[in-house]
């Protein structure tokens, strides 16, 4: 066995003959325990808030969607669907139309987004988990989907079919406008179900068949403003994207469900990393007691170094053993705080100590990689802190 090593475990594991150093060396690794166990938690709890975020744009968002690269309109005729179909990659679409409108209510008004969708809409996305009261509108009617948010600015009821939402959508064209009535194109339509998502979603879409949305926009069966698609699963995202983009006779813009929330992505990894960085730095205080503990083992073991030393142990070898004995506390430390922060984050999972609400508990998450992050920085500040306290000793220390 290698004997700087043999020795640095002895000293580590064995008893001081005074009773300070035992106290300042278990302080020492209690505090790198605890490093280890606070930076594992706190990133496991970022993982599940991340995760539980990007959960409401998953129930909207496809896994890639397609936009005109130039103007609003995307022509889907029969021989692009016929090449879309042959994609094994696609496992569904859906046909789109999404325009900006003004929705009156008896004396109330609102504006947001129409989005007329197609039967398929259901294949390619979630709708029974942001479905929440009342049924998603059926083909070939005049009925809509709101969410909460547009309900309570309009305190719209559903299924009143004796006062019709109004949706007014800005008609086309140019020349005076002589009245209200010339300038919008009105439609009657009556809300059926209530969703779901978020405060901000639930104000932006009231979701219609597709036909009533081109209707309002004049537009043929055959324009649309985006499509939606779902991958099957294993599907190479990259070789779908250049399959879509061969099969359309114009230039298209895709983007998958990360593209779609980029800003929310983006917010969320900013979060993470300066997170991240502050409790680094609040560990790399913490962990430099292993120079501290280090050099008050240099200084209990000093007539011992003498001894090595005249045994022929040259003064880089006396060295690598307390830089050993710091590099072991901390990788025993670091292991032994990630043990229990994994302890802890399987019991909120199973049993849900932590709650946010009556109903809704703490978001955890394991992920991989943040056991080699966390094992890695803790054991790296203590191999550097080990080294620092090592190279206190020289040959004056020696008394040479």
């Amino acid at each position: 066995m290698n004997a700087p090593f043999y020795i640095a475990k002895r000293y580590l594991f064995s008893k001081s003959s005074q009773n300070a150093i035992n106290i300042i060396t278990f302080i020492t690794g209690l505090v790198v325990v605890i490093g280890a166990f606070s930076l594992f938690v706190v990133l496991a709890g970022f993982a599940g808030l991340k995760e539980f975020s990007v959960s409401f744009t998953n129930n909207f968002d496809p896994d890639l969607k397609a936009f005109p690269t130039e103007g609003k309109i995307i022509l889907l005729d029969s021989e692009i669907e016929k090449k879309l179909k042959n994609i094994a990659g696609i496992a569904s679409y859906s046909k789109m139309v999404e325009e900006r409108a003004f929705f009156n209510y008896k004396e109330k008004s609102h504006v947001a987004n129409i989005r007329g969708v197609d039967a398929n809409y259901g294949a390619v996305h979630q709708i029974d988990s942001m479905m929440t009261y009342g049924s998603w509108f059926a083909e070939n009617t005049a009925q809509v989907v709101v969410g909460y948010g547009t309900a309570n600015v309009l305190s719209l009821p559903l299924f009143d079919y004796d006062n019709p939402l109004k949706i007014l959508v800005p008609r086309p064209g140019k020349g005076v406008v002589n009245s209200p009535k010339d300038a919008f194109i009105e439609q009657d339509v009556f809300p059926t179900g209530l969703y779901n998502i978020n405060e901000e979603l639930d104000k932006k879409y009231i979701f219609c068949d597709l036909p009533v949305a081109q209707s309002l926009l004049n537009l043929m069966p055959n324009q649309l403003t985006n499509i939606a698609f779902k991958l099957k699963p294993g599907a190479d995202e990259q070789q779908v994207v250049e399959k879509l983009k061969v099969a359309f006779n114009q230039k298209i813009t895709l983007k998958n469900r990360m593209q779609l929330n980029d800003a929310l992505y983006k917010m969320l990894n900013t979060e993470n990393l300066a997170t991240y960085l502050i409790f680094t730095l609040i560990i790399i205080v913490a962990i430099f007691n292993v120079a501290g503990a280090t050099i008050m083992m240099i200084l209990d073991k000093k007539a011992n170094l003498k001894t090595l030393y005249s045994m022929g142990a040259t003064v880089r070898e006396i060295r690598r053993i307390f830089f050993l004995h710091g590099t072991l506390l901390s990788v025993f430390g670091a292991l032994l705080g990630i043990a229990l922060a994994t302890l802890l984050i399987f019991l909120q999972l199973r049993f849900s100590w932590v709650m946010i609400t009556t109903s809704l508990p703490y978001p955890v998450r394991f992920e991989p990689q943040n056991f080699g992050i966390v094992f890695l920085t803790i054991v790296v500040l203590g191999m550097i802190a080990a080294k620092i306290a090592s190279r206190r000793i020289s040959d004056r220390l020696l008394g040479l």
